[in-house]
């Protein structure tokens, strides 16, 4: 059947097309966020919660303290966005040209009735685009790497929930279909149209298996959360900021995701550090994509608790590495093509905790991730809890036997 193969490596290239994005930090421009010191009365911690500011004199006092700091200081009030999470208000202030982002933002903070102020940050997404000269790369690396295929004859991800903080997926992708949850556009002011990092990210920790197509995701039984918090601006660079961000990870939470993907890298950033911060206290497991070129990987990988993850071509200290060297994955118009990148090693390492979690349906908190040399994850061991000699995964099936004569609980 090695023609077969080698047809359908060939019907996959045929397929490839630019993909990917750069990384980059700093700032977007005339804009800062202001978070107040106010408990918002009228969250209710349940899945009812939309994110409405309330009706009345509350919502009328939050809206005249914000215009209040933002006239007195010559700004100009945009939009705002409830934190209950948090206890806090964040509000989005326009500063006029020619004034300092920092200035700006030093001056807020004197405010009493401010708990915070700080630029709206910009984040891209930790990917790059693939000429691959080979077909037969076409293969998926996790396939070989991580005997994918036996990882899962003990796990899927069956029912567990992913939530894929990114640009927009094709939800109706063939490979993908199916495979959602929820979706949610926290930047309406751009198209809702799907969009190539987000799909890829996708595809490569959920998609569908056994179907005749395309590719397997790491964790095809997992059910993502399509949260859209970054857009795709010329070509295929991909960026996010802090407000989209903090929208989506604040959805994230309160619905009760078992893990966030995080395929970004920018500036470190007190909003969406907090909320990570509430992420992992929930005991959800929090992916970051790790930049080489910023320290320590870049923010989120560089907060204290998410799970950092490089690619082998641009390891970082302290990251774990995935695979992320000519990965086929899912693109809009239900095609499919090569990627390269830090973001396509977070997914594989979120579909990893999609798998470990359905395995231990009850556990929350971190995960244990076991790596052999250079810091390059095995995923046998990890599932199965055995010695980093189990790279060869013969643990993988007499675990799982163990695991099928095993009296339920």
């Amino acid at each position: 059947m090695a023609w077969v193969r080698r047809t359908l490596l060939l019907v996959l290239v045929a397929w490839l097309a630019a993909f990917g994005s750069a990384w980059a930090q700093g700032a977007a421009d005339g804009q800062v966020l202001m978070l107040l010191k106010m408990q918002p009365e009228h969250f209710r911690s349940d899945s009812s919660y939309a994110g409405g500011y309330g009706a009345g004199a509350a919502r009328k006092a939050r809206h005249r303290i914000a215009d209040r700091i933002a006239r007195a200081n010559g700004l100009e009030l945009a939009t705002g966005w409830p934190m209950p999470l948090l206890g806090l208000d964040c509000f989005v202030l326009n500063v006029p040209a020619g004034r300092s982002q920092a200035e700006v933002v030093a001056k807020l903070a004197r405010d009493p009735a401010v708990a915070w102020s700080e630029p709206m940050h910009v984040y891209k997404a930790e990917g790059q685009a693939a000429a691959p000269n080979d077909p037969l790369f076409a293969v998926q690396p996790a396939a070989r790497e991580w005997r994918l295929a036996e990882l899962h004859e003990m796990a899927t991800g069956r029912n567990v929930r992913v939530a894929v903080v990114d640009s927009a997926i094709d939800v109706r992708h063939p490979d993908l279909a199916g495979q959602f949850q929820s979706r949610r556009n926290f930047v309406p002011d751009h198209p809702d149209t799907p969009e190539l990092h987000g799909t890829g990210v996708a595809g490569v920790i959920a998609a569908v298996a056994d179907n005749r197509m395309g590719i397997v995701g790491v964790a095809p039984g997992a059910r993502l959360m399509a949260l859209r918090a970054c857009w795709q601006q010329g070509g295929a660079s991909t960026i996010c900021n802090t407000l989209s961000l903090a929208e989506a990870l604040h959805f994230a939470i309160d619905n009760d995701a078992q893990v966030i993907n995080l395929s970004l890298s920018g500036p470190p950033d007190q909003l969406l550090g907090g909320l990570i911060d509430a992420a992992l206290a929930r005991g959800i497991v929090v992916v970051g994509a790790a930049d080489p070129k910023l320290a320590g990987g870049g923010f989120p990988a560089s907060h204290p608790g998410v799970v950092a993850v490089s690619n082998s071509e641009g390891a970082v200290r302290g990251a774990f590495v995935a695979p992320g060297r000519d990965v086929p994955t899912t693109e809009p118009g239900g095609r499919w093509g090569l990627v390269n990148g830090s973001s396509y090693s977070a997914a594989h390492v979120s579909g990893l905790a999609a798998l470990v979690r359905e395995r231990s349906p009850r556990g929350r908190g971190p995960i244990t991730l076991i790596a052999a040399q250079a810091g390059e994850i095995d995923a046998c061991a990890t599932l199965s809890r055995g010695p980093p000699t189990c790279a060869r995964c013969a643990c993988i099936r007499a675990a799982a036997s163990s695991a099928i004569s095993a009296p339920a609980r």
